[in-house]
C-alpha cells in the first residue's frame, strides 16, 4: 500500500506543480521565459520527487489515463 501512496503522491505533486506552471505562466514568448519556467518546474518536481519517494517506490511518476478493454 505504500508505493501506491508514494506513486500517487507524485503524479500528484507533478500535476498540480507542473501543470500549474504552464498554466499560470502559459508558453508564449511575450510572457518571456514561459517555456524555461515550465520546462524547470517539470524538471524540478521530477528531481524532487525521485528524492523523496523514490526509495519507497521507485518514482515512477506516470500521469496518463489508461483505457481497459474488457
Amino acid at each position: 500500500m505504500k508505493k501506491y501512496i508514494a506513486e500517487f503522491i507524485g503524479t500528484a505533486v507533478l500535476v498540480i506543480l507542473g501543470c500549474g506552471t504552464a498554466m499560470l505562466l502559459g508558453c508564449s514568448s511575450a510572457m518571456g521565459g514561459g517555456y524555461i519556467l515550465t520546462a524547470l518546474a517539470f524538471g524540478l518536481v521530477i528531481v524532487g520527487m525521485a528524492y523523496c519517494v523514490g526509495n519507497i517506490s521507485g518514482c515512477h511518476i506516470n500521469p496518463r489515463y489508461r483505457s481497459v478493454c474488457l
